[in-house]
């Protein structure tokens, strides 16, 4: 096996510089992985909010190798085994209508405005401040991040930026020329940023009032990662369209659209050749078997991190952890990987923990002492 220096010198050689990194993660069983050395961590990252049943769970690792023994691809120019399969339980799962598949969260917010602009006839869209939706132009077009969006615009988009939470200024930038309002139930690349459940009403509100689509990005919330299957679900609003990704096959590459009734592509509106292949239909159906199982424990999960990491003031919901600490936060992340815990800084100096669903009350322990510890 590589050594992690081996490893380091072929990609400074051979790959794009495009990430900071240091450890090189070779093994994963649960929530635990194992870099090249050997040294363990639990790993609270979980591949940003990924692996949600934790590391190579047995369920997903034989429906994978089961369908790659029969079919690894066909291309949607026929019906897919275990397609229809898996739209029908997200759907059952998330109270839409109708599901379209997509290899990344960021295609499909690309395939989530293209499905806006054609059924509404419209071109415009709002979305808020600090938000993260994806690095392809037309994800990028509706991501907020300066130094992320603007080395590449123009991108094509006509799009408004509302702050965070405002609805007053939601209310100003929706016009009757608005295709959709682009919204994170909580925003996770920022940091956990929980809003309160009326700015959400007030987006329902604001779309209802112009026709406007509302168009929920759950690629990090949803799949279980709050306690329940969106973290829509935790209020009374229904979205017109949902992007999911992530967490919806523990680490295959897959994304997903699901849309309220009334909203579908039709023939030739759009269209991938990888998309809800074979096996990546496959790891999600056993994905959303294993969640089910373990879904009503993810709230009592992330009550013990509260109460564990209290005097930092956490902002939890589910297993989505969030907690301000400023410049420090490069520093704690690097203590607490030497003490054996993988976390992460977002945005602003915030540190973020998305562990996989399936973490134990020990690990739990085990973590909150570390970033205790870390953080003095």
């Amino acid at each position: 096996m590589e050594t992690t220096q081996q490893m380091k010198a072929l990609d400074e050689r051979y790959f794009m510089p495009a990430f900071s990194r240091e450890l090189a993660l070779v093994k994963g069983e649960g929530s635990k992985v194992w870099d090249a050395e050997g040294t363990e961590y639990i790993d609270c990252v979980a591949g940003i909010a990924v692996c949600s049943t934790g590391h190579c769970h047995p369920a997903v690792v034989k429906a994978i190798c089961d369908q790659a023994h029969k079919l690894i691809h066909c291309s949607n120019l026929y019906y897919v085994p275990h397609q229809g399969d898996l739209a029908k339980k997200l759907v059952e799962v998330t109270g839409m209508h109708k599901a379209f598949f997509s290899n990344s969260g960021a295609e499909a917010t690309d395939g989530a405005l293209k499905l806006a602009r054609v059924r509404t006839g419209k071109k415009k869209f709002v979305a808020f401040t600090h938000g993260f939706h994806g690095r392809t132009v037309g994800s990028l077009s509706v991501t907020h991040k300066p130094a992320i969006r603007e080395p590449f615009e123009p991108l094509g988009m006509v799009k408004t930026f509302v702050e965070y939470g405002d609805v007053d200024g939601l209310r100003k930038a929706v016009d009757s020329d608005t295709a959709g309002v682009l919204v994170e139930p909580i925003q996770g690349e920022a940091g956990v940023i929980i809003p309160p459940d009326s700015f959400i009403e007030g987006i329902r509100e604001v779309c209802d009032k112009t026709g406007a689509l509302m168009i929920v990005d759950e690629v990090q919330t949803g799949m279980g990662r709050t306690g329940k299957w969106l973290a829509m679900q935790h209020t009374k609003v229904s979205p017109d369209i949902v992007t999911l990704a992530k967490g919806i096959a523990s680490g295959f590459p897959m994304g997903a659209l699901v849309a309220r009734e009334g909203l579908e592509f039709r023939k030739s509106e759009h269209g991938s050749t990888f998309a809800g292949g074979p096996l990546a239909c496959a790891a999600a159906l056993a994905t959303i078997g294993v969640i089910e199982m373990v879904l009503p424990d993810v709230a009592r999960k992330g009550e013990l991190f509260r109460k564990g990491l209290a005097k930092h003031n956490p902002r939890v919901r589910g297993l989505m952890i969030g907690m301000t600490i400023g410049d420090k936060c490069p520093e704690i992340q690097k203590k607490c990987a030497e003490q054996g815990v993988l976390v992460n800084c977002a945005a602003d100096g915030n540190l973020r923990l998305v562990p996989p669903l399936t973490i134990s009350d020990a690990e739990i322990d085990r973590v909150v002492k570390v970033i205790n510890g870390a953080l003095g």
